[in-house]
């Protein structure tokens, strides 16, 4: 089993040795100590972004807008609301976060030197592999319950198709039930987990810090974003498949100074199995301060597997709780709203018979 792990990781471009310099904390063993906080905040996109060709590198030019329209985005959105304005009408999008909430960093990160276009190495395009026919028809049932596309996952505009307000209770027509409790909600409403901040782990839109703990036989990775941690056993084997997990089951390996991670038995939902669902990471010192991030993920959802890289910096801030359910007030709301649309709608219904009868 492992040597075939071991054939899926050599996807990803080595741009490493198997063992780094004397520089680097290690543990008593002499493993590379990974121990501390990280903060993986970045501008660099997931997927390359359309008129950029087809180079993997960016100019200095081309980062320099970039980071400056970034920052005249981020000082608009932070501008004070006028107190003054109009609500919304019935049914139209009622905003987003005001830009002091997000956290994306301010630039995109080098690897070898250089800037790089994409998160994604592979497909060579920097563009996410072509869905499958299951991949499009779980998509079309709607959002995933893990998230966004991983290319959509650190944008700050939301795609069109992940939010419906039409301002009436649509789902009462087409004989859905998203809106009956706090259980038929998406994983991110219930606060439970974000799977782009959790495997694979890459820049999101706020809460970025991942706090690492290590021992000689297990791996911790608290993630911030929400408040979820991975815990990777070392030198172990998978559990058995009925055992599963939202993050999945992950252990790893040394190759060298190179951590290995393997990562099955997923749940897309509670109690729903991600049947196919394979991530494999790697996680390698560049310098005392520094680690380089890897990742390969199989997703049946995808005609081929794809690959990315980033670096981890260390970091002297703080990794905060993100007590999510202390403040989901979104929840209640979305709750409320929907039962006042679902009374809307029943008195239209009620109406029309009686008109009918009359």
């Amino acid at each position: 089993m492992r040597i075939r792990y071991v054939a899926i990781s050599a996807l990803l471009a080595v741009a490493l040795p198997a063992t780094a310099g004397d520089d680097i904390p290690r543990t008593a063993d002499g493993k590379p100590d990974f121990s501390g906080i990280y903060d993986i905040a970045s501008l660099t996109p997931f997927a390359r972004t359309p008129g950029h060709g087809d180079s993997p590198y960016l100019s200095d030019d081309v980062v320099r807008e970039m980071e400056q329209d970034a920052s005249d985005v981020v000082a608009a959105g932070d501008a004070p609301s006028d107190p003054d304005r109009p609500p919304p009408e019935k049914g139209a999008d009622v905003g987003f976060y005001n830009l002091a909430w997000l956290d994306m960093g301010d630039s995109l990160f080098k690897i070898d030197g250089r800037y790089r276009s994409s998160i994604l190495v592979d497909p060579p395009d920097g563009q996410m592999p072509p869905l499958t026919e299951a991949g499009k028809a779980r998509r079309e049932a709607g959002p995933s319950p893990r998230g966004s596309r991983p290319d959509e996952q650190n944008q700050i505009e939301l795609p069109d198709d992940v939010l419906k307000n039409d301002g009436t209770a649509w789902w009462l027509d087409e004989g859905s039930h998203p809106y009956d409790g706090p259980e038929t909600l998406a994983l991110l409403d219930r606060c439970l987990i974000y799977a782009g901040a959790t495997v694979p782990m890459i820049p999101t839109m706020y809460n970025n810090m991942k706090t690492v703990v290590q021992t000689d036989t297990h791996l911790l990775i608290n993630i911030e974003w929400m408040h979820w941690a991975r815990i990777i056993r070392i030198d172990s084997e998978h559990l058995p498949p009925e055992i599963r997990s939202l993050a999945g089951d992950s252990i790893g390996w040394w190759e060298g100074d190179t951590l290995v991670v393997d990562t099955t038995n997923f749940l897309g939902e509670p109690g729903v199995p991600w049947e196919g669902l394979h991530v494999v990471e790697r996680f390698s010192p560049v310098d005392a301060d520094t680690l380089l991030y890897r990742f390969t993920v199989h997703d049946p959802d995808y005609a081929a597997p794809y690959s990315g890289e980033l670096p981890w910096p260390k970091s002297d801030l703080p990794s905060y709780e993100y007590a999510c359910h202390e403040g989901n007030y979104a929840m209640g709301n979305i709750l409320r709203g929907a039962r006042l649309l679902e009374r809307e709608w029943h008195e239209r219904q009620a109406s029309g018979s009686r008109d009918e009868g009359d």
